[in-house]
């Protein structure tokens, strides 16, 4: 599938389109009542895709409160169809940054791109692409879930009929007549989740997605952003539940008292930490000789004896050689587990006071 943005020829309001490449789509624009047909362009040739595949570009952004720095010259890209999890402590800076790319608030230096347009200068065209989610949602509170997304619906030229699907998927068509003031927290999160997907923007901005919700919500929407990535959406998140980000992002920043500490693949930045696995073993009976044939091994870093279990932190190479000594030195294994490094560890390292 892919989305267009199309402009009326009568009224010159803009609307969207989403169809296969090739596709021709009948559309009306709700300005004007206008008829037209529109056909949706052939996907680009590999080439051009991979020169022009960044979608959003900030670069030497800087942010200040009067005297207090929040974002220190920060600069990274995301690629189309990226997931870029965007991690650090409270108070680092990430809300900062996201309203500072969609210019709720003014950056002091720097350069925001959406799509190659500038957001400081062309604010309104660049943010016609992005569907957003910010930290603290709100809505009417005297209306009910699908009028408060009919109205936003009309602001976006989105279909209403998306409306009440939008409702469905998020588990929220049974609240009916009830007024959005009567929302539990969850419920209020999962309605921003859906006002953000509004006219399939091609470019998603998500500010904490799951504050809030309990651990079904909190799937719904894991699985909602892996759908949305999986048509090509460019995802950028903000989340403080480490766990869900390793699992759906392809990258991630750390940013920490306003400076990008880090920015790569989680398995890029444990090989710059040098953060290795932990093997835990445990047999039918300890003995030294076990012991001491593991400590033996080159790139083990550590060993602890717990009864009859063993911790050892080695290199990620060394796993079947260590198995293969605490065997051959007479140990029957009872049980094996691995822990990988993970998010927690890499993101403990690197916003270290």
């Amino acid at each position: 599938m892919a989305t267009q943005l199309v402009k009326c020829p009568t009224c010159k309001n803009t609307m969207t389109a989403t169809g296969e490449p090739g596709e021709k789509i009948i559309l009306t624009c709700p300005q004007c009542n206008q008829k037209g047909t529109f056909t949706i362009p052939e996907e680009k040739s590999q080439k051009t895709i991979e020169t022009n595949s960044t979608t959003i570009e900030v670069k030497d952004l800087t942010k200040s409160f009067n005297h207090f720095t929040a974002v220190n010259n920060i600069s990274f890209t995301i690629n189309k169809g990226e997931i870029f999890g965007f991690l650090g402590p409270n108070g680092a800076g990430k809300t900062t940054t996201i309203k500072s790319m969609l210019d709720l608030i003014h950056a002091n230096t720097g350069t925001i791109k959406i799509n190659g347009i500038d957001v400081r200068s062309h604010g309104k065209e660049a943010k016609k692409y992005v569907g957003y989610m910010p930290e603290k949602v709100a809505f009417y509170d005297n209306l009910t879930a699908l009028q408060n997304l009919r109205f936003y619906a009309e602001i976006k030229h989105a279909p209403k009929e998306e409306c009440i699907h939008l409702i469905e998927e998020f588990g929220l068509g049974d609240t009916g007549k009830k007024r959005v003031g009567k929302f539990s927290k969850g419920m209020v999160q999962r309605l921003g989740m859906a006002r953000a997907l509004l006219a399939n923007p091609p470019i998603l901005i998500l500010d904490e997605p799951s504050g809030g919700l309990d651990p079904r919500g909190v799937v719904l929407i894991r699985d909602k952003i892996l759908e949305m990535k999986k048509k090509g959406t460019t995802i950028f998140v903000s989340s403080h539940i480490l766990s869900e980000i390793q699992e759906i992002c392809d990258r991630v920043g750390i940013i920490n008292k306003g400076i990008l500490v880090a920015q790569d693949t989680v398995e890029g930045l444990s090989k710059k930490l040098n953060l290795k696995p932990q093997i835990t073993v445990t047999v039918d009976s300890m003995s030294t000789k076990i012991e001491n044939a593991v400590k033996k091994l080159p790139g083990v870093t550590s060993i602890k004896t717990l009864g009859n279990t063993l911790e050892i932190i080695c290199d990620g190479a060394m796993k079947a050689k260590v198995i293969l000594a605490i065997t051959n030195a007479g140990g029957n294994i009872q049980n094996l587990q691995t822990k990988e490094p993970s998010l927690e560890d890499v993101f403990m390292r690197y916003t270290e006071v």
